[in-house]
């Protein structure tokens, strides 16, 4: 049983009433004198509100319930909705003096939504004004025209009561016609299904009505019958001085006992199992330990740690939805001796309490930020930071959180293709109405992609908050619907697919038209009849939209709907403007069209296409690597049909084919190393053997005259300044290097040098050499199709018996095994030597006297560490599996801006 109302409605004195009639208390509490049971926390009493919910266990006419108090202040209102998922039923109240208010009319929208039987409980009638008729008829107005008063005056159930009961269905409205009365069975069906609600009048402070109050709960609250099987809700977590964490949940079926070993589902999705430690049932400040808690009550269990509120476990599932969430946020400060980590920390493990905290860390301003619904919230936040974490906190002045939306249907490509990975997806973006939320969808025919694909493509839609690319800020009210998709036998993985979704989303984005939303609040304003003109303009000049007042006993009433960033802090204005004699009551009721979107645009000032985490590029393999290629180009690019367009078409730009290894036959072998060649063989008589010399610190210039290494990468032959040349000499340099420009450009690589001195390889080879050739083959893929280099590893066979010149084409690269009395070195200088006139030629290795022959035979030389901090150079700036784009404007990590400290 929940018990709901507007803040100051009496929710906490008729609390009290009910517990003192089971029987609890011996005294009824107040919350002026500080001394309720439920409302035992310091701040509770401090500020006469109720902040937690709470739970009491009590006895009416026979029958046990679990009372679950809930705040009444609109603040705390994401507490008051966790609470209602596990209600069999509830008691709204009204305040009497006041009527149907702003939020009373948010806690029946929740109720409705959630499908929770309610009894209204009009209290403080023992006011001077009160009018039950006048409430009577202001609530059918306001909530329901289904609800009645339940009871007549001589205190049987009215016959008003009896024909609401008997208009809900064709049947009961003849029976009642001919009978006069309905059976007790009908009306409490009816009221289970909420087809009717009963209205009861009284005060809870003067303990009127409440009797009538507890026989109506009698008599419409049922016994339910629960499932055998174990299940539970989880709706609340707390830390406990002496159990550490708390799990509340309400037992859905069968039983729980000490030392059962429970299963759930994670928030990544994952199954886990946890044993249960200890069960306590709560009631106000006491905690007492039980062995066993049945199907229908509410515990808290001690020992889990993978729960969190909105869980299913055992047979229920995972479900919460936030209706009441904040929509401003705050970045937080604190003491510069707090660590930033740590202080992140507790504000993470507070989330797990209050799951609309939504603490987050931005990354480019280094600030930990939290959303909160109001004033009130703040100040309770700052109390248990320092109580229980003993760190003072301020908060800076609130950002409204907007979200985006668009106007048109576009479709979204996403393909993600870099080396040995694939996927391509094309999903549909389609608008819904305001308030609509997120849709998903699948057209895909599993002929055409297998169903686990879809399955995890859809999953990757859900998993993100989508961005959109007006403000970066979340996406809703759309519907994606996933139209198309590709993946590879061999080489998709499941990562590829998520990367191929993100990227659809936001490739589809780009082309649509988005719009802003911002947050409206719905309010109520009652101010004195003489004020209502000023206030009405005030309204106005905040882009404010209301109905007509209304006047009674000398107060005006306005209600009406405006954006929540001209709104907050109103109440403080309208009381200056009253006199104190205002009130302004107002909660979120969504969001809808931004009224300055332009304004808000220019202030943000988010470019999307410079957000390194929301890429609207797609990767594709070109020569062996993947290749980004910007999102306005995608479609000229992607493998599959537009899926709104319809029939096969060829991409207009012809990628290259990934080249699966394999070996060539001995006459293929010699043809393709002809082919390569055969242009610049000569006769090579000279045979090189010597000793291993190396310096990595230095390079050789273009007339083999050493010069200290002062950047990265080949180093190619320039125009010396520093020599005295004769103009001949300068004439032919001059041609070489304009004729250099238009040579293919070789990388020939000593491989087994490479291997040793590389410390990264060299830590493969003492478990498996093939591994570490592998490994180099791969980096020098990524290194030729991002340089444009013909790339050739060689590397040793000369120990081998009978072996002949081996040459395999291996993606892009040509991976060369010498003949039986060669080594790579030999190799490798017959060819610089042979192709130094016809091409550009660079030679990988740290072999001292091979340096000196390859500068004498004019080809650039780097090292084998020289040309490692190169090739990961490249590799920070070509794709690979997590950040697979090349930033247009700086490197990635000017870009990616997170603290070390956070990481």
């Amino acid at each position: 049983m929940g018990i709901l109302a507007h803040v100051d409605a009496g929710k906490t004195t008729l609390s009290e009433c009910l517990l003192y009639h089971a029987g609890v208390i011996k005294e009824m509490g107040r919350v002026d004198k500080k001394d309720s049971y439920l409302d035992n926390f310091e701040a509770e009493r401090r500020r006469g509100i109720t902040i937690y919910a709470k739970q009491a266990n009590m006895t009416l006419n026979g029958r046990s319930y679990t009372l679950l108090d809930t705040p009444g202040h609109v603040d705390f209102s994401p507490e008051t909705e966790r609470v209602l998922s596990v209600l069999d039923f509830c008691v709204l109240l009204i305040n009497g003096a006041s009527g149907v208010q702003s939020h009373s009319k948010t806690l029946w929208s929740m109720l409705e939504r959630l499908h929770v039987p309610t009894i209204i409980f009009v209290n403080k009638m023992d006011q001077d004004g009160t009018d039950a008729k006048a409430l009577r008829d202001e609530i059918r107005t306001n909530l329901s025209s289904d609800a009645e008063t339940l009871y007549a005056p001589a205190g049987d159930i009215s016959e008003a009561f009896f024909e609401t009961c008997a208009q809900t269905d064709e049947k009961l409205l003849n029976e009642y016609l001919i009978n006069a009365t309905l059976p007790n069975e009908v009306l409490q069906k009816a009221f289970a299904e909420r087809k009717v609600f009963p209205i009861l009048y009284g005060s809870a402070l003067k303990d009127s009505g409440v009797d009538k109050l507890i026989d109506a709960v009698s008599f419409f609250a049922e016994d339910k019958e629960y499932p055998v099987t174990f299940g539970a809700r989880v709706f609340k977590i707390t830390q406990d001085a002496d159990d550490g964490r708390l799990t509340t949940m309400k037992v859905t079926g069968g039983s729980l006992k000490i030392k059962d070993v429970i299963s759930g589902i994670d928030r990544e999705g994952n199954e886990y199992q946890e044993k249960v430690n200890r069960l306590y049932i709560l009631s106000g400040d006491k905690k007492e330990a039980v062995n066993e808690v049945l199907a229908g009550q509410v515990c808290s269990v001690a020992g889990l740690e993978n729960t969190f509120i909105g869980a299913g476990l055992g047979t229920e599932e995972n479900h919460y939805e936030e209706m009441m969430v904040p929509v401003v946020t705050y970045a937080v400060h604190y003491e510069s001796t707090t660590d930033k980590v740590k202080m992140y920390s507790y504000l993470k493990s507070l989330e797990e309490e209050e799951p609309a905290l939504h603490v987050t860390f931005d990354e480019e301003t280094g600030e930990i930020k939290v959303s909160l619904m109001g004033e009130v919230q703040i100040e309770i936040l700052k109390e248990v930071l320092r109580n229980r974490f003993l760190v003072n906190v301020d908060f800076t002045e609130g950002r409204i959180l907007y979200r985006e939306t668009i106007d048109d249907k576009v479709e979204g490509v996403g393909h993600f293709e870099p080396l040995r990975h694939y996927a391509e997806v094309h999903v549909l973006i389609e608008p819904l109405e305001r308030g609509s939320g997120i849709e998903y969808d699948s057209i895909v025919s599993t002929d055409d992609l297998a169903q686990n694909w879809q399955n995890l493509i859809m999953t990757h839609l859900k998993e993100k908050v989508h961005k959109g690319v007006l403000t970066g800020s979340p996406l809703t009210d759309v519907k994606f619907t996933l139209c198309s998709g590709k993946a590879h036998l061999k080489h998709t993985m499941g990562g590829d697919f998520r990367q191929a979704t993100y990227r659809a989303v936001r490739h589809g984005l780009m082309y649509a038209k988005s719009r802003i939303l911002e947050p409206y609040f719905k309010f109520e304003i009652t101010v004195p009849d003489e004020r209502i003109g000023h206030v009405m303009t005030m309204l106005t000049e905040r882009a404010a939209k209301f109905e007509a007042p209304t006047s009674r006993n000398g107060m005006s009433t306005i209600e009406g709907t405006g954006p929540v960033s001209t709104l907050t802090g109103f109440k403080m204005e309208l009381n200056k403007t009253c006199g104190g004699n205002g009130d302004f009551a107002a909660s979120v009721i969504g969001y809808f069209d931004c009224h300055n979107e332009e304004e808000v645009i220019e202030r943000i000032g988010y470019d999307p296409e410079r957000d390194m985490r929301n890429p609207s590029a797609s990767v594709f393999c070109q020569h062996g690597a993947g290749t980004n290629i910007p999102w306005n180009e995608v479609k000229d690019y992607m493998h599959l049909p537009m899926c709104e367009e319809g029939g096969l078409k060829e991409p207009e730009v012809i990628r290259t084919i990934r080249q699966e290894e394999n070996k060539l036959s001995p006459e293929e072998q010699e043809k393709e190393l002809k082919s390569i060649f055969e242009s610049t063989y000569g006769t090579i008589k000279t045979k090189f053997n010597s000793d291993s010399l190396e310096n990595d610190n230095l390079r050789y210039g273009w007339n083999g005259r050493p010069t200290p290494v002062k950047e990265k990468g080949p180093v190619r032959r320039e125009k010396p300044e520093d020599y005295d040349y004769d103009k001949e000499q300068r004439h032919k340099h001059d041609a070489a290097l304009k004729s250099n420009t238009k040579k293919n450009r070789y990388l020939l690589v000593d491989g087994y040098n490479v291997i040793f001195a590389w410390k990264s390889l060299a830590d493969i080879v003492s478990t498996n050499m093939d591994g570490a050739r592998d490994a180099l083959a791969e980096i020098l893929c990524n290194y030729g199709a991002y340089t444009g280099m013909h790339v050739i590893l060689v590397f040793d066979a000369y120990k081998l018996k009978e072996h002949k010149t081996e040459v395999l084409k291996y993606r892009n690269i040509h991976i060369v095994y010498t003949a039986t009395a060669e080594t790579a070195d030999q190799y490798i200088e017959k060819c610089a030597y042979s192709m130094r006139d016809e091409h550009d030629v660079t030679c990988v290795t740290s072999d001292g006297l091979e340096q000196v022959i390859i500068i004498g035979s004019g080809c650039n030389l780097i090292s084998s560490r020289e040309f490692e901090k190169e090739t990961k150079r490249i590799s920070n700036e070509i794709n690979d599996d997590h950040i697979a784009l090349k930033a247009d404007t700086g490197s990635i990590k000017e870009k990616l801006k997170i603290p070390r400290d956070m990481l």
